[in-house]
């Protein structure tokens, strides 16, 4: 593949905006030449962005000069788009949820395997100047024995994530997938099996409120909690550990390292994280770099998330 790489989005809503505006701003190494989206507010987008409009996804896929693909669509779909991307022999770089369960996720792993080409989930969270600053302080704390983690955002405002048909499902998928995946990448351990609960404040179809307990490798214990129920958010992280306690928090952008009642507190200033992301999925397209996070991670995640849901219709321990 050549070091100019020709892309076309799928999806240019609110966060596939984004990826169009530092891939036209921000970045070198990539073209966007071509965008679609169900609305027709494409139209005005691609004539700012300077690319093609397709109102029908499948043919931008089908593009010629088209040589990779984003995807920043509800879950549902991404099924259909990795096999049209397959057929077409694109490469793919799909925003998680990879996809609404696990079965799916599966495929979608092994459809990319058997063809060959490349496939990059978007789980953006890991390159949040704060996660990559708690993976790199933590070893520094000896042992570890517990954490605690929570992610807090306001009621969503989009209605197809209220659409359980199109979301797959609410916080634990679109939000908590954040955190589990952001604690494998921390601690290098896996989840080994969670309990859940969950309530539905202010969506019918799907939960908004959730927490669970969760056990590691290395018996080291844990909660997590995640919600869009209240005006705020937060996204904060507690590793306890022999050696002293290491809190952080990846959207207000501190940490803090407190040994018995001294707390040293750092701030850091908060970076864009598609940008990393699609550096180095260039670096993997090129062939001069692994894959940034592969569909076997994105597989990961999305196991957890099921482990949850299984865990709120038992009410007990689920081991994935």
């Amino acid at each position: 593949m050549s070091d100019n790489i020709r892309l076309g989005l799928i999806g240019t809503g609110r966060h596939g905006s984004r990826y169009a505006e530092h891939i036209i701003n921000d970045l070198d190494g990539f073209t966007l030449t071509a965008i679609s989206r169900r609305s027709e507010y494409g139209i005005v987008q691609a004539e700012k962005w300077n690319c093609r409009y397709l109102s029908n996804w499948r043919e931008l896929v089908a593009l010629p000069d088209v040589e990779a693909v984003i995807s920043v669509t509800p879950p549902y779909l991404n099924e259909a788009i990795a096999k049209s991307c397959c057929a077409s022999a694109k490469h793919l770089l799909i925003e998680k949820p990879l996809a609404p369960d696990a079965v799916t996720a599966k495929q979608i792993v092994k459809l990319f395997h058997e063809s060959g080409l490349k496939l990059t989930v978007g789980h953006t969270l890991r390159f949040n100047p704060i996660i990559l600053e708690l993976k790199n302080k933590l070893p520094e704390l000896g042992k570890m024995y517990a954490i605690n983690a929570q992610q807090r955002l306001e009621p969503s405002t989009l209605a197809w994530l209220e659409d359980k048909k199109h979301s797959g499902g609410g916080v634990i998928l679109h939000t908590a997938i954040h955190i589990f995946d952001s604690l494998r990448f921390i601690t290098g351990r896996k989840i080994i099996r969670v309990r859940a609960t969950a309530g539905q404040i202010h969506n019918s179809q799907v939960e908004d409120l959730f927490s669970a307990q969760f056990e590691m490798e290395n018996n080291v214990t844990g909660t997590v909690s995640a919600s869009k129920v209240g005006q705020g958010r937060c996204g904060s992280y507690e590793f306890i550990c022999n050696e002293g306690q290491l809190h952080g928090d990846q959207v207000h952008g501190n940490i803090q390292l407190i040994n018995n009642r001294e707390i040293q507190t750092q701030n850091i200033r908060r970076k864009p994280t598609i940008i990393p992301l699609l550096e180095k999925w260039h670096k993997f397209l090129a062939g001069k770099d692994k894959n940034p996070i592969s569909g076997e991670e994105g597989l990961m995640a999305i196991k957890i998330c099921q482990a949850c849901y299984r865990s709120l219709k038992t009410e007990n321990w689920v081991t994935i």
